[in-house]
């Protein structure tokens, strides 16, 4: 029986899920009468295994999950005792807010989308095409080359759901609280959510894929590539990244200290990316020479770990984003 797609599930090859619409539980009539179930969504079958985030859902993420031939339902026989159907979570809706009104630092440059200067692209390396007459609908086809190398492939999945996932944002809007945006450069994008000023700059809430796995970093235009991400006790200039837009009524900041406890927490924390292994990472933010750096945190983590100084710093003391 066809799955609802649900964040926080690792999916693999041969896996099939229902998306934007209803999974209904079959209903059981104390009769001979057969039950139906009805799959109201569309049906999305795996492209590149992954660990689902609630960012990354079917419709947004061509390079993850092919879209098939879409409404299915099957008969199922009779049991005895009437059982009542447990309520879905319906897929949220977009908010009306706009992350572009908020309140800027004076480091932040104007968005020039990613898309405006890649219209004639026609393949991008890795297999994934992104067709110029297409870029006018919301993703346009994506075709996958099944030669690739297996890193490479990790990598293009990434990059080309990160830039599927911007222009969907771009042309119909947030469908969160928060959205990971794609840049290149030291492009700071509009709504970026910022954790304060070092120096004389703006720090932002960045990510990027690294060695299998998709690290949260800082960014600012003021670094040489404009994100840095830490990985391995090392900082790594990058930039191709995302940044993280948001809105900040519907986000909140929860002080922990040491090794993330979930239950503890009191919040659901935001998840900022996923070790190598599949581990999630959370998007921190702490306090180091006078000023709050952005990091990551996890359970298999003695703290928060920030890019500072060509290094990754272990600070015990950190807030951790959370839902409001």
């Amino acid at each position: 029986m066809t799955q609802c797609w649900e964040p926080g599930t690792q999916y693999n090859y041969g896996d099939i899920v229902e998306y934007q619409g209803q999974c209904f539980q079959p209903m059981y009539f104390q009769s001979s009468i057969l039950s139906v179930i009805w799959y109201l969504g569309s049906e999305y079958k795996i492209i590149q295994p992954h660990r689902s985030q609630s960012d990354w859902t079917p419709d947004v993420t061509p390079a993850l999950w092919g879209k098939t031939q879409g409404h299915h339902h099957h008969d199922e026989k009779q049991q005895q005792n009437w059982q009542q159907p447990q309520p879905q979570q319906q897929p949220q809706q977009a908010p009306s807010y706009d992350y572009g009104k908020q309140e800027q630092g004076p480091a932040q440059s104007e968005h020039k989308s990613w898309f405006d200067e890649h219209k004639k692209e026609a393949e991008i390396a890795g297999g994934l095409a992104i067709g110029a007459g297409l870029l006018g609908a919301a993703f346009g086809a994506y075709k996958h080359h099944e030669h690739q190398k297996e890193e490479g492939q990790g990598y293009e999945a990434w990059a080309n759901t990160a830039r599927a996932r911007t222009n969907d944002f771009y042309q119909n809007g947030p469908r969160g609280p928060f959205t990971w945006v794609y840049t290149e450069g030291k492009r700071i994008p509009q709504g970026a959510v910022s954790t304060g000023r070092e120096k004389d700059w703006t720090l932002y809430i960045a990510r990027s894929w690294i060695d299998g796995a998709v690290m949260p970093g800082k960014a600012s235009d003021v670094f040489k590539k404009g994100a840095v991400i830490g990985y391995k006790e090392k900082e790594h200039h990058v930039d191709k990244y995302e940044v993280l837009l948001g809105d900040m009524s519907r986000l909140k900041w929860v002080q922990f200290g040491n090794r993330i406890n979930l239950d503890a927490l009191g919040a659901q924390p935001v998840e900022g990316g996923y070790e190598n292994d599949g581990t999630p990472l959370y998007i921190v933010k702490a306090y180091h020479k006078d000023a709050w750096h952005p990091g990551k945190a996890s359970v298999k983590f003695e703290g928060a770990f920030i890019p500072y100084d060509d290094k990754e710093k272990l600070i015990r003391e950190y807030q951790v984003l959370c839902y409001a």
